[in-house]
């Protein structure tokens, strides 16, 4: 039985349980019945479980009050008996319909199976051939998300395969960029799209002006690419 069960049947905590079993181990010393002690420990090493033997369940309860050790004595017996108890009555084979009734549930049983892996059969197919299908993606992915150089527009136009002024005829339509000066917008730079690159110059008019420049992070270069993919699809089912 083990200590989680003694604790469940007894209504102590299971660490009392446990802090319990150690006294007795300790007790015993080197009783060889202390062979039959089994200790599950979790990836920290902490006992999550002791799981003892009949004689070793006993000696342990003895100490606790009537009622309890009569639980535990009773769940003992129960589990003894489930051993050596077969689940149906033998002779009840010698009835056909009782052989009928186990045939056709196992049948049943392996039809289950079959369709279950069928199903996962079709699903790991599906997984793979996702798998082929993104690759590309993945492959552009990690590429651009893992660095932090920054990209012109041109330079990422280039990279998802536009010219300079679609893409920024594009970014504008997003509202990526200003209509009139195609600087980056707070949104996409608040997102981690992009990011201003400031120039200064003499104007002859203005004098000294601060101009920004957007530039395409790779987290923005991935965006970018799927949002240019999306609108690809739309145009080609457009015209379909």
């Amino acid at each position: 039985m083990s200590s989680s069960d003694i604790a469940d049947l007894t209504g102590k905590l299971h660490a009392h349980v446990i802090r319990d079993i150690r006294v007795m181990l300790k007790a015993l010393a080197d009783d060889p019945v202390l062979d039959h002690v089994v200790e599950d420990k979790d990836s920290r090493g902490y006992t999550e479980n002791y799981h003892l033997n009949r004689e070793l369940t006993e000696t342990l309860v003895t100490g606790y009050s009537v009622p309890l050790r009569l639980k535990v004595i009773r769940r003992l017996h129960e589990l003894e008996d489930a051993l050596v108890r077969p689940s149906f009555d033998i002779a009840s084979l010698n009835d056909p319909k009782v052989l009928l009734a186990l045939l056709t549930d196992n049948v049943r049983k392996v039809v289950s199976l079959e369709a279950d892996n069928t199903e996962l059969s079709h699903e790991n197919t599906m997984l793979e051939q996702k798998v082929v299908a993104d690759a590309p993606k993945v492959d552009f992915f990690n590429a651009v998300t893992v660095t932090h150089e920054t990209y012109s527009v041109g330079e990422a136009a280039k990279l998802i395969g536009t010219g300079q002024k679609r893409l920024m005829d594009f970014l504008r339509q997003k509202r990526w960029v200003t209509l009139r000066k195609n600087e980056p917008m707070q949104a996409p730079i608040e997102s981690g799209y992009l990011t201003a690159k400031l120039s200064t110059f003499e104007h002859p008019e203005n004098g000294k002006t601060t101009v920004a420049t957007a530039r395409v992070t790779g987290k923005g270069l991935t965006k970018i690419r799927a949002l240019w993919s999306a609108r690809d699809a739309d145009l080609l089912g457009g015209a379909l």
